[in-house]
């Protein structure tokens, strides 16, 4: 099958790709390489397949209809993984025109460009802040209604809908993935247990934002990775899975389990809660379990123990975005 990627060099693309190229795909991934953080890390990030055969890497920006359709007319891709995507909550806030113009505008051209090139699989990579506030029930899909809170959740909804739109009038095959705060090695540098190791390990003082009781359902990426590669497979018109690990974990456990494994002690710097921040993420995963035999495999605590290994072992150094 040949896969485009788009943000194939980020996080969780890298790890697809990997995956894809593995199981014999042919993979191409279109990249912009934007500075929301160094694009150098990006570049590491596709060390490990640079030169395989079997992949291509374009570098342009899904905004640009220019572009993006020439390139589908000339791969002719079966399917195509849409994780390219102005990322976080908190940076949406600060600039929502951005968000609406890469999340919204982008994923419009490359729904466009999927249909009028005879592409018969989209996974589009959504996100569980899309549930909001969030309360201590699990989220599902079908009665948990979302209500966004940040630019960032609202773009994810208009992502949605414009896939339920194509899929309807057009005929594509899509399926949308709530992704639930992916983890593991070659997570962005913005991103609170890869900044947290850092602080940790150098001994600066962590920000806790609220009393430490806020949780997430920390999903590593080897288990998102394999949920991603389910719903390639799977068969439908249109549907909606959430990609959770259903545990949810708070914050201050997570410092906690950080700082126990890097066998340091962490110092806190309690601030106020921020706005746009859900109180709680938890994923009701049994339709994933259901119909694409989605199973997380990797718990919280082997999940954190194999990143701290990987960050000592690969000598990151913590990068700052260049959003705060």
């Amino acid at each position: 099958m040949r896969v485009l990627v788009t943000g194939g060099a980020g996080f969780i693309g890298s790890h697809l790709t990997e995956r894809l190229l593995a199981e014999h795909h042919r993979v191409s991934i279109l990249d912009d390489f934007n500075n929301f953080y160094d694009p150098e890390l990006k570049r590491r990030n596709l060390s490990a397949v640079a030169g395989h055969p079997r992949l291509q890497v374009s570098v342009g920006d899904i905004r640009d209809n220019s572009f993006v359709t020439p390139l589908f007319e000339s791969l002719r891709p079966d399917a195509i993984v849409h994780l390219a995507a102005r990322a976080g909550v908190r940076p949406s806030v600060m600039d929502p025109l951005l968000y609406e113009s890469v999340n919204v505008g982008g994923t419009t051209v490359l729904l466009e460009a999927a249909r009028r090139t005879g592409v018969r699989k989209f996974v589009f990579a959504s996100s569980s802040s899309v549930y909001g506030l969030g309360d201590n029930v699990a989220s599902n899909e079908s009665v948990t209604p979302p209500r966004p809170i940040s630019p960032y959740a609202a773009t994810k909804i208009a992502g949605e809908h414009l896939c339920h739109v194509y899929a309807h009038l057009y005929g594509l095959q899509i399926v949308c993935l709530r992704l639930f705060t992916v983890y593991g090695p070659r997570q962005r540098p913005d991103l609170a247990i890869r900044k947290f190791t850092d602080m940790v390990l150098r001994g600066e003082p962590i920000p806790m934002y609220g009393d430490g009781s806020s949780a997430r359902d920390y999903t590593y990426v080897d288990d998102t990775v394999d949920g991603i590669a389910r719903a390639l497979a799977h068969e439908c018109a249109y549907d909606i899975y959430n990609l959770g690990n259903s545990h949810p974990v708070s914050l201050r456990e997570m410092i906690d389990r950080i700082a126990a494994n890097a066998g340091r002690e962490a110092v806190l710097e309690q601030l106020p809660p921020q706005s746009g921040d859900a109180w709680i993420t938890h994923a009701d995963i049994s339709k994933a379990r259901r119909d694409l035999g989605y199973s997380p495999r990797i718990s919280f605590e082997e999940g954190i123990r194999r990143f701290v290994a990987w960050y000592r072992s690969s000598g990151a150094i913590a990068a700052t975005a260049s959003v705060p």
